[in-house]
């Protein structure tokens, strides 16, 4: 049986394989992304693939919080689509 990588929710504070989870990134040249790779540079954070988690994030602007840094609008649009494409 394989080794099946949990990583932490940011959001949910949930454990979850890291298949269910949408990694954001924050690097020096970019600022804050979404890492569709998993293996960036950079400060990172997982987000459970689920829209009202993401709204949620949004909302309460956890992840600026988190990264210390205003985030592009844009970054949540990204990852409420990659919820839709699951």
């Amino acid at each position: 049986m394989k080794h099946t990588p949990l990583r932490t929710c940011l959001i949910t504070r949930e454990k979850l394989p890291k298949l269910e989870l949408l990694r954001i990134v924050k690097t020096k040249e970019q600022g804050v992304v979404f890492d569709p790779s998993g293996k960036m540079n950079g400060r990172g954070a997982y987000i459970k693939k689920d829209i009202d988690v993401i709204k949620k994030a949004k909302q309460r602007k956890l992840l600026s919080k988190h990264f210390e840094t205003e985030i592009d609008p844009s970054l949540y649009e990204t990852l409420e689509a990659m919820c839709h494409g699951k």
